[in-house]
């Protein structure tokens, strides 16, 4: 365990025998220059003057969300993604991360639900949600399947759904009763279409239809995570300070669903639909706002809204959902993140790239910088670095944090865990260029260099890391 008393400002230098400074290039948060303290100061004070502002936004909220940022959403959602507004589509949750929580609790079942699927390489906090709701690697509830540079091997996917339909028979009964509000689904499908943290790849939008047609042919559920879809930017080797424009995403899975109408799985009066598009402002504004979306067909919209514990506290974001009606009303957020967030990303994405390849390419080491291969398009917060054969990401990790106070994520972290027939990543590293300040994020990639260096020059030796085989960083480190 980190001896720093305060890791979410690593300046500690004299704790290591290196005396450098920490440099944590594992933490998945933006920079604090680039949080929009400025903003919400301006939108709080006009919610916290205004009664007819903050009486509603100060006590219970309805169900699906506080009403005027349902409609703000819907209409800013319509232009980012060129679909018709519908507000009955959209529920106010409390972040990414819990509305994941609150999908599984309304819409899968422990015994009729079959498995969560997940991509591997995998968001690895996304794992603890699934757990909490039964699913489980060990018990091959939790698994894992494969991507390639197309996004995910739907495929592969396919192929172990109808193994494991095979196993099972199809009259377990459900132990939830949802009706009428919402379904049980036979399996679901978590995704990060867009720069998938850890691995950056972006999902082709052939594949985004096959997946969607695999989800309403097996009555599977597939959570999107779409958490960085406005926080992309052309890849660029000179970039500036001036506003970086927005770049429409490829389409969303629910709007490439909802037009399909009613499946088969639906029920004869409902359409919940197979994909559930989840958003945030957690990496556009800042994550201590707690406050995302979900939209999706209506019937499942409302489904969510009728979470128990939403029914008894009240809209999980009330008070702060006024304050961000404020902002896009008056388009502060779009402002903010083409001139400062996008901007700030763009410039330490190429400082990162540039610095790997001088760096570490004399070591054979592989970086992946653009989301879809030849589109020219990079995004997220995250590189995914692969070692020559041979080469341990996990003795790289315990070596950096040993040897240069360099925090880096190991692939093993991004393993399903328990699940031992799904992909494996032994060889690889992931760098996050999001947190730490550009000078910063260019001397991690030198010291892990160095590293690299010794271990290349003393093949064959291995060191026991200092710190062991427990958290080296400190600090969770990724949350949306």
């Amino acid at each position: 365990m980190s001896t720093n008393p305060n890791p979410g400002n690593p300046v500690d230098t004299g704790s290591h025998p290196s005396g450098q400074k920490l440099i944590n290039l594992i933490r998945g948060w933006p920079s604090p220059s680039l949080l929009a303290a400025d903003l919400l100061l301006q939108s709080a004070t006009t919610a916290l003057t205004d009664p007819s502002i903050y009486v509603p936004g100060l006590q219970y909220g309805p169900d699906p969300g506080y009403g005027p940022l349902r409609e703000q959403l819907s209409q800013w959602l319509s232009e980012k993604y060129a679909v018709k507004p519908d507000v009955e589509r959209i529920c106010v949750t409390g972040g990414a991360s819990q509305s994941i929580a609150c999908i599984l609790q309304g819409f899968t079942d422990p015994v009729y639900t079959r498995a969560a699927w997940v991509v591997a390489p995998m968001y690895f906090l996304a794992g603890p949600i699934f757990e909490d709701s039964g699913f489980y690697g060990t018990d091959g509830r939790l698994r894992g399947f494969g991507e390639d540079e197309e996004g995910p091997d739907v495929k592969e996917l396919e192929r172990e759904i109808q193994k494991m339909e095979q196993q099972k028979g199809a009259d377990e009964p459900t132990f939830k009763h949802p009706a009428p509000q919402r379904k049980i689904y036979r399996h679901v499908i978590y995704v990060v279409p867009t720069c998938a943290n850890p691995s950056g790849v972006t999902m082709s939008l052939s594949r985004r239809h096959a997946l969607v047609n695999l989800a309403r042919k097996y009555n599977a559920l597939i959570i999107s995570d779409d958490v960085y879809d406005f926080l992309q930017w052309p890849v660029t080797t000179t970039p500036s300070t001036s506003p970086v424009p927005f770049i429409k995403p490829l389409p969303r899975l629910t709007d490439l669903d909802l037009p399909l109408g009613r499946s088969s799985h639906d029920p004869q009066d409902k359409h919940f639909g197979h994909a559930v598009s989840n958003g945030t402002f957690s990496k556009l504004i800042g994550p201590g706002v707690r406050t995302g979306w979900v939209e999706a067909a209506p019937n499942l919209a409302y489904g969510l809204s009728q979470t128990g514990s939403t029914r008894s506290g009240g809209a999980p974001s009330q008070l702060v959902a006024a304050m961000i009606t404020q902002l896009l009303k008056s388009h502060d957020v779009d402002t903010h993140v083409s001139t400062k967030v996008r901007p700030a990303l763009q410039r330490r994405h190429a400082r990162i790239v540039q610095s790997i390849e001088s760096e570490l390419g004399q070591f054979s080491i592989s970086v992946r910088s653009e989301g879809e291969i030849g589109g020219g398009v990079a995004g997220g917060y995250f590189v995914w670095l692969t070692l020559p054969d041979g080469m341990s990401g996990k003795e790289v990790s315990e070596r950096a944090r040993e040897e240069e106070n360099l925090v880096v994520a190991e692939g093993e972290m991004f393993e399903v865990r328990g699940d031992e027939r799904s992909p494996r990543f032994p060889s690889n590293l992931r760098l996050c260029f999001s947190w730490e300040e550009e000078g910063d994020v260019v001397e991690g990639v030198r010291r892990l260099g160095r590293v690299v260096k010794r271990m290349k020059e003393n093949k064959g030796e291995r060191r026991e890391g200092r710190f062991g085989n427990g958290d080296m960083s400190g600090n969770d480190i990724s949350y949306k």
